[in-house]
C-alpha cells in the first residue's frame, strides 16, 4: 500500500490552500493510532467499520488508507463534511465508503464505530442508543474529542447505552471514551422504543416541534425566533415563494405554512438532522405538503431569483468556535435567491452588527424590531 500523508489533507473552505488549515488534527490522529488496537479484527473485515460526524473525511481516508478497511459506512450530519470527504477521497484515490441513509443501516451488525464528539449530548444520544440497538455484540464504540470541550455527562450518556464505559488517558490535549458491551435491551425498552425524533407540543405556536439529536434548540422555541416570527408575519404578505433558511427544527417554515396557505415554502439547511426535524415538524403540523426540504450549504443548492422572501436566522456558533463565516455565506447565496425586490428578513443578536454586510451583499436594510437581546431587519434585494 502507497505511503499516506496526513499532511497533505487541508480544509477546502471556498477554495483555499492555506497549509495552516489542516484537515487532520490531533483527536484524528488518537483515533486512528488506537483503533487497531481496540478492534483490529473489525478494521480488516468488510463492512464492519462506522464513522461518525467525521469533519473533513480524515477518518474514513485514514482507516482505509492505513488499515485496508472495506466497505466503510460513515454518517455525517454536515453536507459541507460530506463535500469534504468526497473531495479528498478523490484527491487520494480511495473510495470503499458509503452514506447508509438510516441509522440502523448504519449501524447494522457493525463492530468498530469511530466518533467525533460534538457539544451535542442529544446527538451523542441518539448516535449511542442507535449503536446499542443495532450493533454486534462485540462492537467497540471509540469516541474522542478535545479535552477541555468533554464533560462528565458524555460519559453519563454513553452508559445509559453500555456496560462498560472507560476513558483514556489524555494525548495532545485530546481523549478518548471507550464504550463495550452493548444493553441492546435497555436501548430497546418498551417505554423509550422509539425517542428520536423528541416531540412536544407547544401551546405558543399550536403545533408540536420534532428535534432529532443535535438540532439547534432542540424542542424548543428559540428566543432569536420568537422574535423573528412575530415580525416576519407582515413581511411581504404577497410573496409566493419563501425560504427558511437554516430551519433547523422546522418551526419557521411550519408557522409560515400554517399563517401562509397559498404560499411554498422551502426549508434548507446544511444538516442531515435539521432537514429531517423540518420534515417531522412539518408532518405533524399537517403541512408536509406545501414544505420542501432541500439540503444545502447555506442555500447554495436554491435556484437564482426562485425566492419573493427569505428570512434567517444564522447560526454565529460553528460547534464550539465562535465564527460568522456561515451568516455571511447565507446572505450572499440570499441575495442570489431572492428575485429583485424581494426581501431577506433576519433576526441576529444584536452585538454582532451584521448590518453593514447585509447593506453590501443584499442591498438597502431597514432596522424592523430591536429588543435588548436581538434585532430584526429588512432587507431588499437590489
Amino acid at each position: 500500500m502507497p505511503a499516506f500523508d496526513f499532511a497533505d489533507l487541508f480544509r477546502r473552505e471556498q477554495g483555499s490552500d492555506d497549509p495552516d488549515l489542516m484537515a487532520i488534527d490531533g483527536t484524528d490522529r488518537f483515533i486512528l493510532d488506537e483503533a487497531p488496537h481496540l478492534h483490529g479484527d473489525a478494521l480488516r473485515h468488510p463492512g464492519a467499520v462506522t464513522v461518525v460526524d467525521d469533519q473533513y473525511g480524515t477518518l474514513t481516508i485514514g482507516v482505509i488508507a492505513l488499515n485496508g478497511s472495506t466497505d466503510v459506512r460513515v454518517v455525517q450530519d454536515s453536507l459541507v463534511g460530506e463535500r469534504a470527504l468526497s473531495a479528498n477521497a478523490g484527491t487520494f484515490g480511495h473510495r470503499g465508503f458509503h452514506h447508509p441513509p438510516t441509522l440502523e443501516e448504519s449501524f447494522r451488525d457493525s463492530r468498530l464505530v469511530l466518533v467525533r464528539l460534538s457539544k451535542s449530548l442529544d446527538r451523542l444520544d441518539e448516535v449511542a442508543r442507535a449503536v446499542a440497538r443495532f450493533a454486534a455484540p462485540d462492537v467497540v464504540f471509540v469516541a474522542g474529542g478535545r479535552t477541555k470541550y468533554m464533560t462528565l455527562s458524555q460519559n453519563d450518556v454513553l452508559r445509559k447505552y453500555f456496560g462498560d464505559v472507560v476513558a483514556s488517558r489524555g494525548r495532545s490535549k485530546t481523549r478518548l471514551l471507550i464504550a463495550t458491551d452493548p444493553l441492546r435491551a435497555q436501548a430497546t425498552r418498551a417505554d423509550v422504543t422509539d425517542p428520536w425524533p423528541r416531540k412536544v407540543y407547544s401551546d405558543e405556536l399550536g403545533f408540536t416541534i420534532a428535534a432529532h439529536g443535535g438540532v439547534f434548540a432542540g424542542t424548543r422555541l428559540d428566543l432569536g425566533t420568537r422574535v423573528l416570527l412575530d415580525a416576519v408575519a407582515d413581511a411581504v404578505p404577497d410573496a409566493r415563494d419563501i425560504v427558511d433558511l437554516g430551519c433547523g427544527n422546522g418551526v419557521v417554515a411550519t408557522s409560515l405554512a400554517l399563517a401562509r396557505p397559498s404560499a411554498r415554502i422551502v426549508a434548507t439547511d446544511v444538516a442531515a438532522t435539521a432537514i429531517a426535524s423540518t420534515r417531522a415538524t412539518a408532518q405533524l403540523a399537517g403541512v408536509a405538503d406545501r414544505v420542501e426540504t432541500v439540503r444545502s450549504d447555506a442555500g447554495d443548492q436554491l435556484a437564482d431569483g426562485s425566492a419573493d422572501l427569505i428570512v434567517c436566522n444564522p447560526p454565529f456558533h460553528a460547534d464550539t468556535t465562535v465564527s460568522t463565516d456561515t451568516a455571511e455565506a447565507m446572505f450572499r447565496n440570499a441575495a442570489a435567491v431572492l428575485r429583485p425586490g424581494g426581501e431577506l428578513w433576519v433576526v441576529w443578536n444584536s452585538h454582532l452588527r451584521y448590518r453593514p454586510s447585509l447593506e453590501r451583499e443584499v442591498g438597502p436594510t431597514r432596522e424592523v424590531v430591536r429588543t435588548p437581546k436581538f434585532t430584526v431587519t429588512a432587507s431588499t434585494r437590489r
